[in-house]
């Protein structure tokens, strides 16, 4: 799957609507445009709950780095939300800062949006949704797309994986130590407290190592980050005293 924000703009009330869209990038189906009234993780995750219980949970959600798919100054950028996605099994997968490109059929589809708003303007917040409504069943079942031999993208859509409202146990294999994170997003190592994240506050997290002073952080089955022993401290990208050709070398997140 993929998500974004739509670009914010104010209703005929004055107020500003910020559409939520999630959408599948092989048969360009859109499964949600939702008139949120902010990026709060709150109503974020209500509208993804209500598209994974519909059409199941993907492999992999594609996002920009913007509020609330990625946390500026979180380890890995992980934030409540994709917290939420990994414990489900999903992979979030954020483009590069500025290349909107690298989510091209997603922002094709928000430039078809964007007319659309235009062309129907809307008192309030559910006139709105009643609009995007109508936008999704036009755009989803009658709109031909060339991509697709000139049919709707309902026609191209694949079933996803079944949803299971409560998230899988986070578990870890024999290479790796288990760490509790605890209150304030610490964990121990070795008589220390190492500051890690407070968004993971009590879930365990996996320490890979790379070299004897280093390890590789896992949250589930993505890597978060990187455990500096010498300096006890945990960063996104490998100290700069490991090689820079090692197949680790890369930012996390």
């Amino acid at each position: 799957m993929t998500t974004d924000y739509k670009g914010h703009f104010r209703m005929g009330n004055k107020a500003f609507c910020y559409p939520l869209t999630i959408a599948d990038p092989f048969s360009r189906y859109v499964f949600a445009v939702d008139a949120m009234t902010s990026t709060a993780i709150a109503g974020a995750k209500i509208g993804f709950e209500r598209v994974f219980r519909k059409f199941g949970i993907p492999r992999q959600m594609i996002s920009d780095n913007g509020t609330p798919f990625c946390g500026a100054f979180s380890l890995g950028g992980i934030t409540q939300l994709s917290r939420w996605w990994i414990e489900l099994g999903i992979t979030p997968i954020r483009i590069q800062p500025g290349h909107p490109q690298q989510n091209g059929i997603h922002e094709r589809m928000h430039r078809t949006l964007k007319d659309w708003i235009g062309e129907h303007p809307q008192r309030d917040q559910r006139a709105q949704q009643r609009s995007f409504n109508v936008f999704l069943r036009e755009f989803n079942h009658v709109r031909p797309h060339q991509s697709l031999g000139q049919k709707p993208p309902a026609t191209a859509l694949k079933p996803y994986r079944p949803f299971a409202s409560r998230p899988k146990t986070v578990e870890y294999d024999s290479t790796m130590e288990v760490h509790r994170v605890t209150t304030h997003g610490f964990f121990h190592w070795k008589g220390a407290r190492v500051f890690a994240s407070e968004v993971l506050v009590g879930a365990n997290i996996g320490l890979l190592p790379i070299d004897q002073t280093v390890w590789a952080i896992h949250f589930g089955h993505v890597r978060i980050g990187y455990f500096d022993g010498l300096t006890q401290r945990v960063q996104n990208r490998l100290p700069e005293r490991l090689t820079s050709n090692s197949p680790a070398d890369q930012d996390a997140g």
